[in-house]
């Protein structure tokens, strides 16, 4: 469910005879999108349980992961639309697996997409038609270009909040449902000297096996 987040800050004034508008949506780099248009979505632990290997029954249901903001029409079948937003990641993980978002590919296997690390470090899980996976490391600055074809995810790797800037098509849509049928091929883990990264199909194997 989305809500409706931040002020309105639209203003206008007119110079001679030309009306000049203030912006409806502010951004500090770092900062959340603040404006009316804006809006919000969280995701709990006890909505995305089920995407991590082992489960942490300690960790209360309503522990925050992750938060999206949007900013586009409300519209988002309209061809030629743009949405921008920001996902903000915690520096939590489930039994030693670090926070990650669901994943998803587009609905429109046509719409790419960008994202621009802005705060925080950690990685963006890529997979493409055929299973391959693979991720790029992301930190303040960096630029990531997202093939429509390819389903992405976003993993905070840091002991810091996690911040992600992105633009893409409003009429892209999000398959949630492709990844939770044939999921990433691997999972990151916080080792005692760093990331660990373990195949999916090898751990899987390895419980077989116990």
């Amino acid at each position: 469910m989305w809500e409706v987040r931040g002020r309105e800050v639209r203003k206008e004034r007119k110079m001679g005879s030309m009306e000049i508008k203030t912006a409806s949506v502010m951004q500090r780099f770092g900062q959340v999108p603040q404006g009316a248009p804006v809006s919000r979505q969280v995701s709990y632990l006890k909505d995305m349980r089920e995407i991590y290997k082992s489960q942490d029954r300690d960790m209360a249901d309503e522990t925050v992961m992750y938060e999206v903001f949007r900013y586009g029409p409300e519209d988002d079948t309209y061809p030629g639309h743009l949405c921008w937003g920001m996902t903000v990641m915690y520096p939590v993980t489930v039994c030693g697996e670090y926070n990650m978002t669901r994943g998803h590919f587009h609905q429109d296997l046509q719409c790419a997409e960008i994202y621009y690390g802005m705060e925080g470090r950690g990685m963006l899980l890529l997979m493409d038609e055929t299973g391959k996976t693979w991720a790029e490391k992301v930190e303040a600055g960096s630029v990531h270009y997202i093939r429509g074809i390819w389903g992405h995810r976003l993993i905070n790797t840091g002991e810091e909040t996690f911040k992600v800037a992105a633009c893409w098509p409003a009429s892209a849509g999000h398959d949630h449902g492709r990844v939770e049928k044939d999921p990433f091929a691997y999972r990151l883990y916080k080792g005692d000297t760093g990331i660990e990264i373990k195949n999916r199909r090898k751990e899987r194997d390895d419980d077989r096996q116990l």
